[in-house]
């Protein structure tokens, strides 16, 4: 049964969710039938019902547009998949994308960390924002396991069904039939492996994929052992996979 999700427009980012309208919000053509499959389900409509609900008590919910990740970057264009958790929790700093904060927010440690391990990796300046927007547009996916959050209430949307979602995402690029970097950072990330462990179509029909696995990128378990973050080298071991399978390397 088709759901009616009404024809508001999206927000603007920085604000937060004032209407449960899943159908006004954006994505890539090639992502609609995943979305659309979701929200017309079971899952979907109780995630719809709870949003709704925590909405009509006054809730502050992040980001105005749960889906940005799939709009900036399109199915076809995935070569790389961020997987984070859930949003930032804080006013302001969710924008849609996993890591990412607006231009003008502080980057929060985790995402300072990045920048870290970037200039380690690559030789990189330190970027002159926390914005990851650049990396989505070139087909880095930067996606959360869950896609609300409550203010000041980190995970307090987890479980509620997104993750119904966000695992068909992720099978979704999985099946595509091109080679994807999925870099996996921390437990919860790792967490998804599950989904990625098809052994390669000798046939051709499923591509080979590079997993990378390492700590979360937190100030907590940046530099701990086994896999420490820090150190990690991901962005160069992801640009020359990329380069070997014949696809254009991120310019982080």
């Amino acid at each position: 049964m088709a759901l009616d999700f009404g024809q508001n427009l999206p927000l603007a980012v920085g604000t937060g969710l004032t209407s449960w309208t899943p159908g006004a919000w954006s994505v890539a053509p090639d992502w609609r039938g995943v979305v659309d499959t979701f929200f017309s389900s079971a899952p979907g409509a109780a995630l719809g019902h709870f949003v709704q609900a925590r909405i009509a008590r006054g809730a502050e919910i992040y980001p105005p547009q749960p889906l940005r990740a799939l709009d900036l970057t399109a199915l076809a264009d995935v070569s790389v998949v961020i997987l984070g958790q859930d949003p930032y929790h804080g006013p302001g700093q969710a924008e849609g994308l996993s890591f990412s904060v607006p231009e003008g927010v502080k980057p929060p440690p985790s995402l300072r960390n990045i920048h870290k391990e970037l200039q380690r990796d690559l030789g990189l300046p330190p970027p002159s924002n926390g914005s990851l927007i650049r990396w989505a547009k070139q087909g880095v996916l930067l996606l959360n396991t869950c896609l609300t959050v409550e203010k000041e209430q980190p995970a307090s949307h987890s479980g509620k069904s997104w993750e119904v979602l966000t695992d068909s995402i992720i099978k979704a690029v999985y099946e595509g039939g091109r080679p994807v970097v999925f870099m996996l950072w921390g437990a919860h990330a790792q967490g998804k492996r599950a989904l990625l462990s098809s052994p390669c179509d000798q046939t051709g029909a499923l591509a080979c994929h590079l997993v990378l696995c390492s700590n979360h990128p937190s100030p907590l378990s940046a530099l701990r052992p086994p896999r420490p973050f820090i150190g990690c080298g991901h962005f160069s071991q992801a640009n020359d996979f990329l380069r070997q399978q014949g696809r254009k390397p991120v310019d982080w």
